[in-house]
């Protein structure tokens, strides 16, 4: 991708480890599979949205795991109050939309970023402390990242079809 030179590396879950760790290495696992699906692409291929009638995009999809990872992470277990970076109450769906003009290298930093609080809050917690859900009952931190995770599996498979559709590649 215009955003990545050279293609990450993706570091494969730990198959023998506790809860924490094994549950942080499938998501820097997915992390990492996220980044691959958008490696080697231009900005317009990025920002394609190939799966009609889905509006979809691989730069959408990136806005949108930012968002997330601050959503459930920092605010809803970390009680940050940290601002939506690509959608608004306004906007429910700006983290998908809007695309013409932001720059994925941008959008890549930030969703890097994000990434990067999300581990650090995560490494000085316990699986067992408590977030709150928006509805105000309260989850452990453990809940939050199986949450994080299956948003994850479920936009890369996104990712998926999107790369397949843009240039054949699969796998990864």
């Amino acid at each position: 991708m215009t955003t990545s030179p050279s293609a990450p590396s993706r570091p494969e879950p730990p198959q023998i480890a506790g809860e924490k760790t094994s549950l942080s290495g499938y998501l820097d696992f997915h992390r990492a599979t996220l980044e691959l699906k958008c490696a080697g692409l231009t900005d317009d291929q990025l920002r394609d949205r190939r799966v009609p009638p889905s509006r979809l995009s691989l730069l959408g999809i990136m806005r949108h795991m930012a968002d997330t990872e601050r959503l459930w992470i920092a605010n809803r277990y970390a009680a940050m109050d940290l601002p939506p970076l690509f959608f608004s109450a306004d906007n429910p769906d700006g983290d998908f939309e809007d695309l013409e003009t932001k720059d994925p290298l941008a959008v890549l930093a930030t969703w890097r970023e994000a990434c990067d609080l999300s581990r650090d809050i995560v490494s000085a917690a316990a699986l067992d402390d408590l977030g709150v859900r928006a509805d105000g009952t309260s989850v452990t931190l453990r809940w939050i990242l199986l949450r994080v995770l299956e948003e994850y599996a479920r936009h890369n498979g996104h990712a998926d079809l999107l790369r397949e559709r843009l240039d054949g590649n699969t796998g990864v």
